[in-house]
């Protein structure tokens, strides 16, 4: 059922939820906390439209991604998404190359109150998003198996150019990392690394540097406040971004964005955790955050400033919330799943 407030200013937006496995439920339920509060402050209008996906979807159904699921995700706004177990390429990898959201934003950022490498950590990882490895192009032979890895220009210089353009609005003195393999993948890594290359050249107020990956997963941890903008491939993104959200607080801090020409879907970077499962612990900030990115991705394309005004709320909510010393246990806290929610809501009221 739809959970709608209308308002008689508010453009009314429609977004897709999928709740997902695991913790999903429990973190999509405090995610709609903030945005109810976010409706009574504000006066922004939402139309919450469920679309069932991933492994409970699975057993009831016999199909992780349902037609009635995309068509609800097609006919939204944008779509909100938990995080879904073992049927995770039935779904997201799906909808990824389905939608063509090519771009896959992954922040990492130092909040107060939150266990962190180093205090001031401020990077964004930005990920292609629709091919490499994870186009499950993979065929048995006897004795073992092929996967091809596809690297093309035209996915290269879309996903460098959303790089550079993201290193801008982020201000000035920014620079732009492109980190690839092309010292052993000379053709494909090559290919990538010569198209961030051009693409570079378009941007001069951008600086432009190049880091084997390897190199750049040691760097990390060694200097993580030298990092600002990464962008790379999709099996490096993955990675990289893990490593970047423990420098941070854990996995349970960082939300992700994955945008396309026309349409985007926002999920935590977590997986869905099935040993907490249930138990009202899990750790709701990355899902709350990533409602955060949402309203940047609408503020922009419908040309919304409230919508700009609720994801700035949101952020001086959280940060306020973790400085008060309300936690989830996984940061040291004795907090559950509502009351961090419920406790960012009040905030925001």
């Amino acid at each position: 059922m739809a959970r709608q407030r209308r308002t008689s200013k508010a453009t009314q937006y429609s977004i897709a939820l999928i709740e997902g496995d695991g913790v999903g439920p429990e973190i999509s339920k405090a995610s709609l906390v903030v945005i109810d509060a976010l409706q009574e402050k504000l006066g922004l209008s939402f139309s919450i439209n469920q679309a069932p996906a991933g492994d409970n979807c699975k057993k009831r159904t016999g199909v992780a991604l349902p037609e009635s699921s995309i068509k609800t995700i097609r006919e939204s706004d944008a779509c909100l998404k938990g995080p879904v177990g073992e049927t995770a390429a039935d779904v997201i990898v799906k909808l990824r190359q389905m939608l063509d959201l090519y771009a896959n934003i992954r922040p990492a950022k130092s909040l107060p109150n939150v266990p962190s490498l180093k205090p001031g950590i401020d990077m964004v990882i930005v990920r292609e998003n629709t091919e490499d490895l994870y186009k499950g192009q993979e065929f048995e032979f006897d004795g073992g198996v092929v996967a091809l890895r596809t690297i093309t220009r035209s996915a290269s210089e879309r996903i460098a150019k959303y790089a550079f353009e993201l290193a801008e609005q982020r201000g000035e003195g920014r620079k732009v990392l492109a980190v690839h393999k092309s010292n052993v993948l000379r053709k494909s890594d090559g290919l990538f690394a010569q198209v961030c290359r051009e693409v570079s050249k378009s941007h001069p107020k951008v600086s432009f540097g190049e880091m084997l990956v390897d190199s750049a997963a040691m760097n990390l941890i060694r200097d993580p406040l030298s990092f600002d903008v990464i962008v790379t491939t999709n099996l490096y993104g993955d990675i990289l971004s893990d490593e970047a959200a423990q420098l941070v607080g854990g996995l349970g801090m960082t939300p992700s964005a994955n945008i396309g020409a026309d349409f985007a879907l926002f999920e935590p970077v977590h997986g869905a955790a099935p040993d907490i499962a249930g138990r009202g612990i899990a750790n709701p900030i990355a899902m709350i955050l990533t409602v955060a990115m949402m309203l940047d991705w609408l503020s922009k394309t419908k040309k919304d400033e409230a919508c700009s005004e609720a994801a700035s709320a949101i952020r001086a909510a959280v940060n306020h919330v973790l400085e008060a010393g309300t936690r989830t246990p996984d940061l040291g806290g004795k907090a559950t799943t509502m009351q961090v929610a419920k406790a960012v809501a009040t905030a925001i009221s």
